[in-house]
């Protein structure tokens, strides 16, 4: 697929294993409006937290290549496993700006006021090279609680965040956190902003949450003008997806709050030619 085949200038290409880094879309289309972006859900994959290491690093630099030759002007990895698994390869691999996820331990070691600081994370981000060092650079004289939450971002997506089971693992997950009576909680998954509510419902009154959408926006901004890669755009966005489309659609437009185009879009595969809207 070539992006000007479907009306996309140059676009900033988002993906991540389903819809979660649609969290992360949204800030950077708050930050960049006239910006064309492409959102790929590797749904065929989806979740990225239960996959090996070596098939992830693998699988993410084979759509970063695709993506780049397919036209985007730069790459946004929304998802915090892939992040830790695969950001180095990817950024080794193509020649267009990478800016990648990290579960927010700086600001919320910034916030915190007893030095308790709570990470829901998938256990595959908690073993990461990339968080270990984050541990070491901002952890030394702070208590950090992290829980892996298998499931969760498998269960927001498919069942929706007011959902019996995203509750059930929310108290699995969220209590041994309020009994450690932290006072800030990192949200290390693209997913659990939209759970946000359900987990400060289960945690103190005051409990901070930190997520890293707005973050990754204005790191982007950053790049692009620094590379004079800015503009160009006229702020349409088209969503692709490894799995069918039309299986998917009601789901995205749920999630996204509004219609979205969506189409079959993989590495080495052709997507159908739809024109994308504009909102």
């Amino acid at each position: 697929m070539n992006f000007s085949s479907h009306t996309l200038h140059s676009p900033v290409a988002v993906f991540d294993s389903g819809f979660g880094g649609l969290t992360v879309l949204r800030a950077l289309r708050e930050q960049l409006p006239e910006e064309d972006f492409f959102y790929f859900a590797d749904t065929r994959y989806f979740p990225y937290g239960e996959r090996p290491a070596e098939f992830l690093r693998a699988r993410c630099v084979a759509i970063a290549q695709a993506l780049q030759q397919a036209g985007a002007k730069a790459l946004v990895i929304a998802c915090n496993t892939a992040s830790a698994v695969a950001a180095e390869a990817i950024r080794a691999a193509v020649n267009v700006p990478v800016v990648a996820l990290e579960p927010g331990l700086k600001p919320a070691v910034e916030l915190s006021r007893n030095g308790r600081i709570g990470v829901l994370a998938t256990q595959r981000t908690l073993e990461s090279e990339r968080f270990q060092r984050l541990l070491a650079s901002y952890g030394a004289g702070k208590e950090i609680f992290g829980e892996a939450c298998t499931g969760l971002a498998d269960a927001i997506e498919n069942e929706g965040p007011n959902s019996s089971k995203v509750a059930a693992l929310l108290d699995r997950y969220v209590t041994p956190l309020q009994a450690a009576q932290v006072d800030t909680v990192v949200l290390g998954c693209t997913h659990y902003p939209w759970a946000s509510l359900q987990i400060a419902q289960r945690l103190s009154p005051g409990t901070q949450l930190v997520d890293t959408g707005a973050a990754v926006a204005r790191q982007l901004t950053r790049r692009l003008q620094a590379e004079q890669r800015a503009g160009g755009g006229q702020g349409r966005l088209l969503a692709g997806t490894s799995a069918d489309p039309a299986a998917l659609a009601d789901k995205l437009e749920r999630l996204w709050g509004a219609s979205l185009p969506l189409v079959f879009w993989a590495p080495q595969a052709v997507a159908a030619d739809v024109r994308p809207c504009v909102s």
